[in-house]
């Protein structure tokens, strides 16, 4: 049996567009397809904001929020996890959980989960198993590279101790390429013969170099010209030089640290009216620290945030944190997360684990 590995290369900013495809093995999503996503979710979040008592579309944190644009897509093709998720969901009935979630990793052993897509600042790449040996997909790389089931867990933990957030799905993704007709899903260029990675051959074929490339229709399915470029990258992070990568995700960590910074001189508040009840805010836990998670954050006055918190803080510490952030009246706002979102109100007492928050987006507003 001929196994054919798919593996498109960055174009542009697009690489959740290709870690999701790589992932699917198969040219599934265009920029339009998640595009059109991303403003369904605009439209979505706008509509949760606007039902708000302070002039609802006329409030000043809804005329900024449009006033910013989209918060799920960039300029420059840059999607979010949320859009990665919706894509996944609706197409293909796929969630795409955190492995930090809780029943995830504490239930399988790690080398039985199908596939993983992985992000630190503006950088996506998938991991994949295929035909029972896992590779590394990232867009960057020149060709897929071999990751063995030895090296897994340490791989994954090595990205998450470097500031990734690792998101997987367990099991039913699509079947890998082993025919000719399969292979017309996929953009021929991308396609590798897995026998000729395997034995390093630094002229491995592709599809587009296959004298078989004419049998079937073997046709573009986006009908653009593709460019090629990109940095070679390894999945050891500790060897990665990728300079301007590293200094978005440093910019990105600084600018969380200040939008944490003011939550942390505030340890409880009341959040509820009837109920009085008030959450303790603990101190945000270092970088690394064992059993906390990051989770995301789109504030109510439009801007977004990401702070860690322990898996065993309750969800309603999150009502506090995103009280004290905004400045508003505390005992007012309104959360929700998950698509479509739902209200976190009745899960105030759950921990953070438990609501499965880990590396969610958490949507706010004063209602």
């Amino acid at each position: 049996m001929t196994v054919w590995i798919y593996h498109e290369r960055q174009e542009a900013l697009l690489c959740g567009q290709h870690a999701l495809n790589n992932l699917l093995q198969r040219h599934a999503f265009t920029p339009d397809t998640l595009s059109q996503i991303a403003n369904q979710l605009d439209a979505m979040e706008l509509n949760f904001m606007a039902q708000n008592n302070e002039g609802g579309v006329h409030s000043k944190d809804y005329l900024k929020r449009i006033q910013e644009g989209s918060g799920n897509v960039d300029e420059q093709g840059n999607f979010s996890v949320e859009v990665l998720r919706a894509a996944l969901l609706s197409r293909y009935q796929l969630e795409l959980p955190n492995v930090s979630q809780k029943g995830i990793l504490d239930q399988r052993e790690i080398t039985t989960i199908d596939g993983f897509i992985c992000n630190k600042s503006a950088h996506w790449f998938a991991i994949r198993k295929i035909n029972g040996r896992y590779w590394n997909l990232n867009s960057t790389l020149e060709r897929p590279e071999v990751i063995s089931h030895f090296q897994l867990a340490s791989e994954v933990d090595k990205l998450r101790g470097a500031g990734y957030s690792v998101f997987c799905v367990v099991e039913s993704l699509p079947e890998i390429c082993t025919n000719e007709a399969m292979m017309d899903q996929g953009l021929p260029q991308y396609w590798w013969k897995e026998d000729d990675l395997l034995k390093g051959k630094t002229n491995a074929m592709t599809r587009a170099d296959d004298p078989w490339k004419n049998v079937g229709s073997g046709r573009r399915l986006d009908g653009k010209s593709n460019n090629n470029n990109g940095a070679v990258a390894s999945l050891d992070v500790s060897g990665m030089t990728e300079d301007e990568m590293l200094q978005m995700a440093m910019m990105a960590s600084l600018e969380h640290q200040d939008q944490s910074s003011a939550s942390d001189s505030a340890k409880s508040i009341s959040i509820n009216d009837d109920t009085k009840i008030s959450y303790e805010l603990a101190e945000e836990p270092p970088e690394g620290t064992p059993d906390a998670i990051k989770i995301q954050f789109r504030l109510p006055n439009g801007s977004r945030a990401v702070r860690r918190f322990q898996k065993s803080e309750v969800v309603g510490a999150l009502y506090t944190y995103v009280g004290i952030t905004c400045g508003k009246n505390h005992r007012d706002v309104e959360l929700r997360a998950g698509f479509p979102p739902k209200d976190l109100a009745s899960r105030k007492d759950e921990t953070v684990e438990e609501a499965g928050l880990a590396g969610q987006m958490v949507h706010g507003r004063i209602a």
